[in-house]
């Protein structure tokens, strides 16, 4: 059995909402404007903070980019070992990808499994010019060479932590903390 503790609190409400303006930002920057640029965020949590992102864009800019929303499960490569009925949540993308530049938001990257499986799921719906990577918290620990364009906060970790991302949808909060791992023997 696996408990968690808590060791700190990483980013308040305020820290999050700084860094996703910085990122939105970047964003603009990096792609010298919005025209060609559709933020899709991935199930679930990077789906909340890709809305964020195009509302701080569209207050910024004057225009709002596309947004869509990725469902990655069947692109897992370790779907056999989270359940035998994986839960489903939909993507829904209702523009062509071809020729765009995808921001791909995600709460967390760890080992780069999720994003690989994102740039995948992406290729079948279209060709994207280009897929940027947005997280909100980079850990460490790769284990695939991949690495995000645009990040919120750098924490380095040990593998025995886990960083939880808390938003108002799905949360009672809306931060990001910081949990140690104890091994129990029950």
């Amino acid at each position: 059995m696996i408990d968690l503790f808590f060791k700190t609190e990483l980013m308040n409400e305020d820290a999050i909402n700084r860094v996703l303006s910085r990122i939105a930002h970047e964003i603009a920057e990096k792609n010298k404007g919005v025209e060609n640029v559709v933020i899709i965020g991935i199930q679930r949590r990077g789906v909340s903070l890709s809305k964020m992102i195009a509302d701080k864009i569209e207050k910024f800019e004057g225009v709002r980019p596309l947004s869509g929303v990725l469902d990655i499960t069947f692109y897992r490569d370790d779907l056999s070992l989270l359940d035998e009925h994986p839960v489903v949540k939909g993507t829904d993308i209702p523009f062509n990808l071809t020729g765009t530049q995808v921001i791909l938001v995600d709460d967390v990257l760890y080992t780069g499994r999720t994003a690989r499986s994102a740039m995948e799921a992406l290729m079948d719906l279209g060709r994207p010019a280009s897929i940027q990577l947005a997280v909100l918290v980079d850990r460490g620990h790769r284990e695939l060479p991949i690495r995000a364009d645009y990040v919120g906060k750098n924490v380095p970790t040990s593998k025995d932590e886990i960083i939880k991302v808390h938003m108002p949808e799905f949360d009672e909060k809306y931060n990001v903390e910081l949990f140690g791992i104890v091994n129990s023997q029950e």
